[in-house]
């Protein structure tokens, strides 16, 4: 019998009225990862966020299904590609932005605060000057900015916690919550990635539960629970406050920090962690070739306890 988890998935959260996106989920199995298409109904513009360039750390090979498989669904519903939004640079799976930006024409974009965390990582892989995202990316978006998708307003929440830089996209009744929240029945991301912040985590999902309680999250990642083998990554507000099993209503502070950092402690680093951050802090692309035509990756040793 097959996985559902190990099994690509889509899903279709439907408008619910003036102001509010349609939005499609596509599941990525081989890192958990949820791909966004979030569309204006009445004008058919759409923004991609978080997509996937896969990556297989085994042969440490590149396909496009991921991103093949988003493009195809913009065409069959009749979409136009307006923006490529990344939330975050993602350390578990390669992000598509300078491949979709090349094969769309869209812009892309992430948050502001995206140097500092290129800063971080240039000294961890001693690459002082590798990292550009100002160059790399068309935006970077400061906490507050707005923009549009067709005509649904879109505003930026900065989210640090995860990451120093991880960023909200809010628009209408739908929020894209990145890796700050799992779904109810998981609780919460982890917060101890190099300029991550277990307090700072609590205060952005605090300001992301202080949304209308109807508002829908889309998390960005889902592993399913010893209960729950169905991949699933939309929640309310309300639901995370009823049901979230780390910071559902009456949550304590220092008790979430506490146990958040216990658990972070256990966990080993993501398997792609190291290829993705210096591809995905130069927006996607690789690092250029050298002088036999071949791109290589670094790995730092001995860096991380």
């Amino acid at each position: 019998m097959t996985d559902p988890l190990n099994t690509p998935v889509v899903r279709k959260s439907a408008s619910t009225g003036p102001g509010s996106p349609d939005v499609w989920g596509i599941y990525e199995p081989d890192t958990g990862s949820i791909q966004y298409i979030c569309a204006d109904p009445a004008t058919k513009q759409a923004a991609l966020i978080d997509v996937v360039w896969n990556f297989d750390p085994k042969n440490y090979r590149f396909s496009a299904e991921s991103m093949d498989q988003v493009l195809d669904l913009v065409r069959t519903e009749g979409l136009s590609v307006q923006w490529v939004l990344d939330t975050h640079p993602h350390a578990d799976h390669v992000m598509a932005s300078a491949q979709l930006k090349a094969r769309t024409g869209a812009p892309n974009a992430i948050g502001a605060r995206v140097p500092e965390i290129a800063r971080i990582w240039a000294d961890l892989y001693n690459t002082p000057y590798a990292f550009d995202p100002g160059r790399d990316f068309d935006h970077l978006f400061e906490e507050g900015a707005t923009f549009q998708i067709g005509e649904l307003s879109v505003q930026v929440m900065l989210s640090p916690g995860h990451t120093l830089g991880s960023i909200t996209y809010i628009c209408g009744d739908a929020a894209f919550t990145h890796d700050t929240l799992m779904q109810p029945d998981a609780g919460t991301s982890r917060s101890d990635f190099p300029g991550g912040d277990t307090a700072e985590l609590w205060d952005s999902i605090q300001a992301i539960l202080a949304l209308p309680g109807d508002t829908r999250l889309f998390v960005g990642h889902d592993y399913g629970t010893k209960n729950r083998r169905e991949p699933a990554w939309e929640a309310t507000v309300d639901a995370h406050l009823a049901q979230n099993i780390h910071v559902a209503r009456g949550a304590d502070r220092a008790d979430y920090i506490d146990r958040r950092q216990t658990r972070d402690a256990t966990l080993a680093l993501p398997m792609r962690i190291m290829a993705a951050l210096q591809i995905n802090l130069r927006g996607g692309r690789l690092p250029p070739a050298e002088d036999d035509g071949h791109h290589y990756l670094k790995v730092p040793v001995n860096r991380f306890d």
